[in-house]
């Protein structure tokens, strides 16, 4: 008995700790992310199961350097970036980032609506509905209340580990794609492979991420004094979310892909297609995850976006003011809110295009990103000597790196 007393006290302690870092990694499996991993499962199976790996120490990596950094500054990344560099390369930032998040908040409500399609309810139903709810959720919650309801959204995420395991794959099969390199002859003559790839791990780390976790960090009032509790929450998240996306790899590739279904024209047509042949409950858990990754992101991009540019341009901000001591604030996220929603109810949209389109913009922006924090955590000045450590500012450097080709590949393969 004292072994599960020992567990119970761990596992307690463990989501004490959990907050931001496991909310920002998770959220980025959004309709974007899930359609990217679904395509990919049932396009190559369990041949692509091995970028997980790479995925997960790419997103430790950059999602503790903005913890770590608005720990020990207490301010946020776009504030940052004006200090260091001046408002005009900040404004411009700013302007690039507003028009890709808004783009991410389009494919957001795009996945509500489809998601939400799967179970016969209409897109002028669900998409103002859920624009009212993620509404509500921010402008009349305060951090505290705001955090608790995104924790929960985050741990719903595991309807995709039941679905995968509801697939029946061939485990063997799968674990040894999972630490198996692929072959030149793959990579090179299989059409789309490496386009496939660069979307899988250019999906994995997008730039308003990083902006999110660093002011979210910075309103919770965490020190480096109890960074160490964070930093936990971080590694917890950067794992957890990379495990998701490789399950519903998993679950398209031993379905779709065994039974040849190859072409998916979203999310949700992926979620219809596991009915047949994985069981109603997998469906249903798959669209379920679908709509609440996509309500879940919705809330959180346009607040990150609002963050972004009140600190970049030095407006007051923050979930624990009121909507008078922060208009700026809380009137962009409601602006972002309603017009992303609006978009979405135009006839004839675009929905598949425009969950493809945030991907590519989210490419186009982040390496410019990952430039301006490790430019920023190796100043001395600023972070004294919570500066990265000469193996870690190589890791961190290789992955911006590689981030920076990936992202090209993306946009122009």
């Amino acid at each position: 008995m004292k072994w599960l007393k020992r567990w119970k006290t761990q596992t307690l302690l463990l989501l004490a700790v959990i907050g931001p870092g496991f909310i920002t990694a998770n959220v980025d499996n959004d309709a974007g992310g899930i359609y990217t991993y679904s395509f990919a499962g049932a396009q190559f199976g369990y041949s692509l199961l091995w970028t997980i790996i790479p995925m997960t120490l790419a997103l430790i990596v950059v999602q503790e350097m903005s913890a770590r950094m608005g720990a020990c500054t207490g301010k946020g990344l776009s504030d940052l970036i004006r200090e260091e560099y001046g408002l005009r390369i900040t404004f411009v930032m700013m302007l690039f980032l507003v028009a890709t998040n808004f783009t991410n908040v389009m494919a957001e409500f795009a996945g509500v609506a489809s998601s939400m399609e799967l179970f016969h309810v209409s897109k002028f139903i669900s998409v103002p509905v859920a624009a009212a709810i993620v509404w509500l959720i921010v402008v009349k919650g305060n951090y505290k209340s705001v955090e608790k309801v995104f924790l929960t959204a985050s741990f719903f995420y595991i309807a995709y580990i039941i679905a995968g395991v509801l697939a029946r794959p061939n485990w063997p099969a799968a674990a040894v794609s999972t630490v198996h390199l692929p072959t030149k002859a793959a990579v090179f003559q299989v059409p789309g492979y490496v386009y496939m790839v660069t979307g899988i791990i250019g999906a994995t780390i997008a730039p308003w991420m990083q902006f999110y976790l660093q002011a979210s960090v910075v309103e919770k009032g965490v020190t480096m004094r109890d960074y160490k509790t964070t930093r936990i929450d971080v590694l917890v998240g950067s794992i957890f979310a990379p495990v998701v996306a490789g399950f519903i790899i998993l679950a398209c590739a031993a379905t779709l892909y065994q039974h040849g279904h190859r072409v998916i024209t979203d999310a949700a047509d992926a979620a219809q297609a596991l009915g047949p042949l994985a069981g109603s409950w997998a469906r249903i858990l798959f669209g379920a995850g679908l709509f609440n990754a996509s309500l879940f992101a919705a809330s959180i991009l346009p607040l990150s976006t609002a963050y972004t540019v009140c600190e970049g341009l030095g407006f007051e901000s923050g979930l624990d003011k009121k909507f008078r001591e922060a208009s700026v604030f809380y009137w962009l996220y409601t602006a972002l809110v309603a017009a992303g929603a609006a978009v979405i109810l135009l006839p004839r949209f675009p929905l598949l295009k425009m969950l493809v389109l945030s991907q590519v913009f989210n490419g186009v922006l982040l390496p410019f990103v990952l430039i301006f924090m490790l430019l920023l955590i190796n100043k001395t000045s600023l972070m004294g000597k919570y500066v990265n450590s000469g193996f870690f500012n190589w890791v961190a450097w290789g992955t911006a790196g590689v981030m920076i080709v990936l992202s090209v590949l993306l946009v122009f393969h």
